[in-house]
């Protein structure tokens, strides 16, 4: 199943298959680790759902949602350690 970043829910894994942002924003998300072909893992988000954390090869990330909506990701399903 494919669907955004942002609506992944806890414990999820998946591969990054594109990011949509554009200009400064994507430079931005690119430069952190998250490009096409990585599997990520999301970790869960704040009691308010912004931000999000993912862990990205050995490193957690935050994101905010508005970032989150430009990477779409593939699902593996659920796992519980990664």
């Amino acid at each position: 199943m494919e669907v955004n970043l942002r609506q992944m829910t806890k414990n999820q894994k998946g591969i990054i298959l594109k990011i949509t942002a554009q200009n400064e924003l994507g430079r931005r998300i690119r430069e952190m680790g998250i490009t096409p072909g990585i599997e990520l893992k999301m970790l869960g988000e704040a009691p308010l759902y912004d931000p999000i954390a993912i862990k990205v090869r050995d490193n957690v990330l935050t994101l905010r949602n508005n970032e989150a909506n430009y990477i779409l990701v593939r699902i593996e399903g659920d796992i519980n350690e990664y």
